[in-house]
């Protein structure tokens, strides 16, 4: 459920800006003999001419929309031209537009906090550049204002004013306006250059909103598309939000959205308006009810992460109708592609960025029986995730037949998968200064693998002083010394296990040295911090530590449950 945060102590500039017909515009300049025409990009299958995923606006104008397939796109606009998306491990490769998208993410951030929300879309904290811009040319004293910056929609600005870009100018430079419809002017010319330099550096279009806080961006930033952008003064908050259907409001237009709906009669935030904060906090909580409260006199706590990289990765495909998966062999079949195309990116991402993903989760969507019509719900799985695509795919196996496990419960039944997806999640950036793990272990003067180096993660102050070690597999603790005297006395022990067994103890009293060496040698100022490094680097190399699972011969370690 949401929850309230705080307000800001002074009024913030906030841009959310969003690529036109993104995939298209890809497309588009891959191939310019594309440009002006009608064009849809379809992911990768063959039923019915493929899922459009982005139409442009040519072919919008013929009545083509995204919910249709590439057959009945033709139909509407026989001329349209279908691009399908790249193709690898028989599904869509998204790399070419994920690039693109970092084009994007690389010129808007230079201007302010930048968090990149989609593969498309991007949040700019813009204070700080408005501020500067209001201290040092404020636009009532500039002579020429940025011509695009003057074709900005004004909410609140009469629409049937005779000439537009005059009355944008006049209220960008008012000199009698109050601070904060200063710094969104500021803010109004700094997102205009932005888009022209995205524009001329990239050959893409984007459109965007301006306000004071996230919630009220994003929901402007699409009115006026493709290629303009919208600003939200604080006096046409009100009139904005009033007749807002509530379904449209940010984490409203699922469970939550549908129970104001039903048990409140709400409809649009206006509706909501007539509620007092302690009738929501009766019906959603304290927290919930507070949050209702302020979004709907737009009112938004929520700050712009400065982030440039994506806070998950994750890899999926469907398989409608009759391409559902209905045997192990076909599950691991296509969750082995998942899992190479996954590890293949974390890989890169702790290459190129020195960042570690620690969960690995697998999602999929599934019918039992003879319910195909009915889709039911399997759980999602998660675990710690080892690095390897080896290892990746063994895990996510795991993962799928115990979701199954629970899915089925105890019925014999035949079942079908619909959806399958696999993400790595809690991704953390490794603390600077560090060495890698490998020196260590193998000694300064051994060769290290690039993708194996620096293999570390930041603090979390979460863990106190212990030291976590999250293990691969579950495996049982060492025996203990009541239990070895007793296999002592067993004169019948049969000496191929007892052979086994002694193989065993040597590798789990490896592994504790291991962590011994590892403990004296990594010298870092934070324990919490010497902690994570250690369980991460060791859990990328597949080193187990059995013998310590559960606290049995070391002090302050115990296992991540």
């Amino acid at each position: 459920m949401p929850v309230a945060r705080p307000e800001p102590q002074e009024p913030r500039v906030i841009a959310h800006v969003d690529m036109d017909c993104f995939y298209v515009q890809v497309e588009q300049r891959r191939n310019p003999a594309l440009r002006g025409q009608p064009t849809a990009v379809v992911q990768y299958n063959d039923w019915k001419g493929g899922g459009l995923i982005a139409v442009s606006y040519e072919a919008r104008k013929f009545g083509v929309k995204r919910s249709m397939r590439g057959d009945e796109a033709k139909m509407v606009c026989p001329s349209i031209n279908l691009v399908q998306v790249p193709v690898a491990r028989d599904k869509a490769d998204l790399n070419v537009y994920r690039s693109a998208g970092s084009e994007l993410v690389a010129i808007l951030s230079t201007k302010g906090k930048c968090e990149r929300a989609s593969i498309d879309e991007v949040y700019l904290d813009l204070t700080d550049a408005a501020k500067e811009m209001l201290l040092e040319s404020p636009p009532e004293l500039l002579e020429l204002i940025f011509e695009e910056a003057t074709k900005s929609n004004i909410l609140g600005l009469p629409s049937d004013i005779g000439n537009r870009e005059d009355s944008v100018r006049a209220w960008l430079c008012r000199a009698d306006a109050d601070y904060q419809d200063k710094l969104l002017s500021c803010g109004a010319i700094i997102v205009a250059q932005l888009r022209v330099k995205v524009l001329e550096e990239t050959e893409f279009t984007c459109s965007a909103g301006i306000a004071h806080n996230k919630m009220l961006a994003k929901l402007v930033s699409g009115m006026h598309k493709p290629a303009q952008q919208t600003v939200v003064p604080s006096s046409a908050v009100q009139d904005f939000l009033v007749s807002l259907p509530i379904k449209k409001m940010k984490q409203l237009g699922g469970k939550l959205g549908s129970s104001l709906q039903d048990d409140l009669g709400v409809k649009t935030v206006g509706d909501l308006l007539s509620f007092a904060e302690e009738k929501l906090q009766e019906y959603y909580g304290v927290n919930t009810g507070t949050w209702l409260w302020k979004i709907a006199r737009g009112i938004s706590g929520e700050e712009v992460e400065d982030r440039l990289l994506p806070k998950s990765h994750g890899c999926g495909k469907t398989f409608p109708g009759p391409k559902a998966l209905r045997n192990n062999a076909s599950v691991k079949s296509w969750l082995d592609r998942l899992c190479e195309e996954l590890s293949e990116r974390i890989q890169s991402d702790l290459n190129q960025n020195k960042r570690i993903a620690q969960t690995l989760t697998l999602h999929a969507r599934a019918s039992k029986g003879n319910e195909c019509d009915s889709i039911k719900k399997f759980p999602s799985k998660s675990c710690p995730l080892r690095y390897g695509t080896g290892k990746i795919q063994e895990d996510a196996m795991k993962l799928f037949e115990s979701g199954l496990h629970d899915f089925l419960g105890s019925q014999n039944t035949k079942w079908s998968i619909t959806s399958l997806s696999v993400s790595a999640s809690k991704i953390f950036d490794i603390p600077s200064g560090t060495s890698s793990i490998l020196r260590y272990i193998k000694g300064p003067n051994s060769t290290v693998s690039p993708a194996n180096l620096d293999c570390s993660l930041p603090q979390d102050p979460s863990l106190g002083n212990k030291l976590y070690i999250t293990p691969n597999h579950e495996e049982q603790c060492e025996p203990s010394s009541s239990e070895k005297e007793d296999r002592g006395k067993n004169s019948n022990l049969d000496k191929q296990h007892q052979v086994k067994e002694e193989k065993r103890m040597s590798k789990k009293l490896t592994d504790v040295k291991v962590l011994k060496v590892l403990q004296n040698r990594i010298k870092l100022k934070n324990i919490s911090q010497r902690s994570l490094l250690i369980g991460t680097s060791l859990t990328l190399l597949g080193v187990t530590l059995p013998a310590v699972a559960r606290g049995c011969s070391m002090s302050k370690i115990s296992i991540q449950p």
